[in-house]
């Protein structure tokens, strides 16, 4: 029986046997770069810092990861926080699985966004796994893509209409229209309304402080033709079934989110790729010098293996074609992410 793409990712992801639900969890599936935990965390820790300290350095300080996993990014953030900090930090993960036996009791475990909020929200590879509706385009314009979850199979249904259509207007436009030729028959969209939501709805949560969401994403101006949407089941990337059976994903359209984040907060955002973001917050990559080997070779394994964990996290091939989305509530973001050497300005690209 076909359904629309948004309810068959809705079940085969979130249901109560969906893939994020059931099972051992995405680390088991697919790496993200919350799963290279220290160098991120370390990276994240001086960012928090920076953070703290723009807000005064408030008796607790939030930290809240939506989608958060089985809870890797916040042990490691917990596990590498100075004493001082760790004291006031108060961490929670927001997650439909059900809470892991191992997480340690300092770390909250809920299925929805707190409220009230003073610190750091953050959302790693969560946004591309929103579910959200497919459309194709023809002459007569753009059609919902059905789907039938057990066999991936897809077919064509009424015509988009209301909130959608104006979200495809706005934020995906036809691009063999604009270059002068005939609609492309088959020409695909991932309409990207409800993480425009998701979003919102996560920068609502703070009172004060800062929303980060790092993920896969794309440009209006460079909007794939035939979309995103793929599969990942143990690690290796398969055709996008909707039965439960693995994850399903598709990039983020970031300008379209960024905008959105940016109506609730009321001030700009930074919108900056992985690369730049990890270089401003002194992970640069670069090999350790060969003189440590001799006096410290111990130390030297480990700057070593910080590198090349680094490269992993920048590699524009992989997990360094993320984008980071910088949104801050009730605060100057001056100094959080300060500009790298040798990189564009980390500003909000639509210049409003």
């Amino acid at each position: 029986m076909s359904m629309t793409w948004r309810t068959a990712m809705t079940t085969a992801l979130y249901g109560p046997d969906g893939f994020f639900v059931a099972g051992s969890g995405p680390a088991a599936h697919f790496r993200t770069s919350a799963h290279v935990t220290t160098v991120l965390g370390t990276a994240l820790l001086r960012l928090l810092d920076r953070l703290d300290a723009a807000l005064g350095r408030p008796d607790r300080l939030d930290v809240v990861d939506v989608g958060a996993g089985r809870g890797e990014l916040l042990r490691t953030l917990a596990g590498l926080a100075p004493e001082e900090l760790g004291r006031r930090l108060r961490l929670t993960a927001v997650e439909l699985a059900p809470r892991p036996e191992s997480l340690p009791a300092t770390i909250g475990w809920r299925d929805t966004l707190p409220t009230g909020v003073v610190g750091l929200v953050i959302g790693t590879e969560w946004l591309d796994n929103v579910p959200l509706d497919l459309a194709a385009t023809g002459p007569a314009g753009w059609h919902q893509l059905l789907v039938d979850p057990a066999t991936g199979t897809e077919s064509t249904g009424a015509p988009v209409s209301g909130p959608d259509l104006d979200w495809l207007t706005e934020w995906w436009p036809r691009q063999p229209e604009q270059a002068g030729s005939s609609a492309l028959p088959g020409a695909r969209a991932e309409i990207g309304l409800p993480r425009d939501i998701a979003w919102a709805g996560a920068v609502g949560t703070l009172d004060r402080g800062l929303a980060l969401t790092v993920d896969y994403g794309h440009l209006r101006a460079d909007r794939p033709i035939g979309g995103t949407l793929t599969g990942f089941r143990a690690g290796r990337q398969v055709p996008p079934v909707p039965d439960g059976s693995c994850d399903l994903t598709a990039h983020v359209a970031m300008d379209s989110v960024a905008e959105a984040g940016k109506a609730v907060a009321g001030v700009p955002y930074t919108l900056v790729g992985q690369r730049a973001a990890l270089r401003a917050l002194g992970a640069d990559g670069g090999r350790p010098p060969l003189a440590l080997a001799s006096t410290d070779p111990a130390g030297y394994v480990r700057a070593l293996a910080a590198a090349s964990t680094v490269t992993e996290l920048t590699d524009p091939a992989g997990l360094g074609s993320h984008w980071w989305l910088l949104q801050p509530v009730g605060l100057d973001p001056a100094g959080l992410l300060p500009e790298p050497r040798n990189t564009a300005p980390l500003s909000d690209p639509s210049g409003r």
